[in-house]
């Protein structure tokens, strides 16, 4: 029993990985960082990296047990990267934890946030944008947000129409990037 759930964990490692690559590849997107205002920074980053990890996220919840069970491997695998690039870039061992807290409480406000505003609830999504992912910007353009904010919608119209299949596979396609 306890060798089949290791295994059954293990299973799900490569899928998650491919889905973390691809993720990272589109949150490098230039795009983002040069029409969508997103600052190229640490915390652009972050905030780019978390919102297909997001996108990705919604759709595995509603994938079944598997793919939920995918989405947290997926999770666990960011969060460990998150971890090492810490270390890499000289953050103390003692201060890594608290950074990883913080990290992932600002992950699950954004999810809430974000999950929200595409379900329709009260507040739009370029507020949550604008409130959370540009939080460290000084002034972001209306523009830029819209911008941003079109994209998620289509990302995630895109995601449902294709469904979980792909995800499940390894395989996370957002659908086209943003254009201006």
């Amino acid at each position: 029993m306890i060798l089949s759930r290791l295994f059954r964990r293990h299973s799900l490692e490569k899928p998650a990985a491919a889905l973390y690559g691809d993720i990272v590849r589109r949150a490098r997107t230039p795009v983002f960082y040069e029409q969508a205002g997103v600052p190229d920074t640490v915390d652009g980053r972050f905030e780019m990296i978390t919102l297909h990890a997001f996108l990705v996220m919604r759709h595995l919840r509603r994938g079944g047990e598997q793919a939920q069970k995918l989405s947290q491997t997926l999770f666990d695998q960011m969060f460990a990267d998150m971890d090492q690039s810490l270390r890499e870039i000289g953050i103390g061992d003692l201060s890594v934890g608290k950074h990883i807290k913080k990290m992932a409480k600002a992950f699950y406000g954004r999810v809430a946030a974000y999950d929200a505003a595409l379900d329709g609830g009260a507040e739009p999504l370029e507020d949550a944008l604008r409130r959370n992912h540009y939080g460290t910007a000084e002034e972001v353009p209306d523009a830029a947000v819209r911008l941003l904010a079109d994209y998620v919608r289509s990302a995630d119209a895109y995601m449902t129409a294709v469904g979980a299949a792909p995800l499940l596979a390894g395989r996370a396609d957002f659908g086209p990037v943003p254009e201006e």
